[in-house]
């Protein structure tokens, strides 16, 4: 048996690698094409500096671990696919049946494999693809100046004992500065009690928040005679707040571009102050799965080495396994967003593709393998 998965391991390795390569490639020449319109701009903190085709590529190629991360459950569809087929289509596989790989022997052996490619998802998705988006961004961000997240910023919410604070952030500079910052106050009752708006700021080591160009509104909020508004203007204001350069880092990226462990911690916080994580909640089951869904694809491409097969007609089939593990892409993203609107359970919408196409795969593997 060690002869025997041996040879599957190293054909279905080699066949992934090439599969995966072709469409890092094919992905890397799009993104690349979507930088160029930027070559040649000057960089906002130093205009002597342009952004060049080298800066591009170094953009461009930290990229790759995320698309390495999306790209890995179609790429081993597809290998296993190639590799079985191909092994029937030369009557290997009967060979390798008769010398007493049978159908349960032949699952735990694609089990084992997927195993390991779940574990290289994970470790991409959860350690390598974090850090080198974070990379990304940060080196996109010193020539264009700062991080930002669309026309509405990134939005916090912190409760503190007499006080609660809805915090936007407009963006985020490459040297952890903050920019474009509004912080709306509110009392116990919900009335809003002050707003501030900061051109700039910084968050210091104690996590208290500086505030440069600040100009303040106090509202009346007792109730009683006419409303009055005091507008104060400060060069300076301090802000006492438990919100850190993690969390608005966190609140800036995209949710499928965390770490579980960042992405579980901000969940918890916008929990305890009361605002709906059902986005991030949704995302954080999808990084839990998506690695398991490399299991899935094993076994859904084990019944192709049970097929009978006609001079070139392998092609048919491997187009097929690329037919199917774009439709489980697809499959994968239309479901979160049907989650969040309808307000599914976070974990079943993010698990019901694995397990529409674990039941698939286990059918035919049943109907195919074992009772044919």
């Amino acid at each position: 048996m060690k002869t025997i998965r041996r040879l599957i391991y190293g054909e279905v390795f080699a066949a992934v690698f090439f599969v995966l390569l072709a469409f890092l490639s094919l992905f890397f020449f799009f993104d690349l094409v979507d930088e160029l319109p930027d070559v040649g701009k000057k960089s906002v903190l130093d205009p002597a500096r342009v952004y060049s085709l080298a800066d591009a590529l170094i953009y461009v190629a930290l990229l790759v671990p995320s698309r390495i991360y999306e790209l890995m459950p179609i790429a081993v569809l597809i290998g296993s696919v190639f590799v079985l087929a191909r092994l029937a289509q030369g009557s290997e596989y009967t060979i390798l049946r008769t010398s007493g790989l049978g159908p349960w022997r032949a699952l735990r052996t694609l089990l084992g494999l997927g195993s390991i490619f779940v574990l290289v998802t994970f470790a991409m998705g959860d350690y390598v693809a974090p850090f080198a988006d974070r990379v990304a961004q940060l080196h996109k961000a010193r020539f264009e100046g700062a991080i930002s997240l669309g026309q509405t910023g990134a939005w916090l919410k912190e409760r503190q004992p007499y006080s609660s604070f809805s915090v936007n952030v407009g963006s985020l500079s490459a040297e952890g500065g903050l920019g474009n910052v509004r912080i709306f106050e509110f009392n116990n009752q919900g009335t809003l009690v002050s707003t501030l708006r900061a051109k700039t700021g910084q968050i210091e080591a104690d996590d208290s928040w500086t505030l440069h160009q600040v100009e303040r509104r106090e509202f009346d909020a007792s109730g009683t005679g006419a409303a009055r508004v005091a507008r104060t203007q400060h060069d300076t204001f301090r802000w006492p707040s438990g919100i850190n350069t993690e969390m608005v880092a966190v609140a800036l990226l995209k949710p499928e571009r965390m770490r579980t462990t960042d992405l579980f911690a901000y969940i918890r916080h916008l929990q305890a102050n009361g605002q709906t994580a059902q986005r991030h909640e949704i995302e954080f089951w999808r990084k839990v799965f998506y690695p398991l869904s490399c299991l899935v694809m094993v076994v859904l491409a084990l019944p192709f080495a049970y097929l009978h097969f006609r001079s070139g007609s392998i092609t048919g089939y491997v187009f097929g396994g690329v037919m199917i593990g774009i439709s489980f892409f697809l499959l994968n993203n239309v479901f979160g967003y049907i989650g969040n609107l309808n307000q599914w359970r976070p974990w079943l919408a993010a698990a019901s593709p694995a397990l529409i196409y674990s039941v698939v795969s286990l059918g035919a593997f049943g109907w195919l393998v074992l009772r044919r």
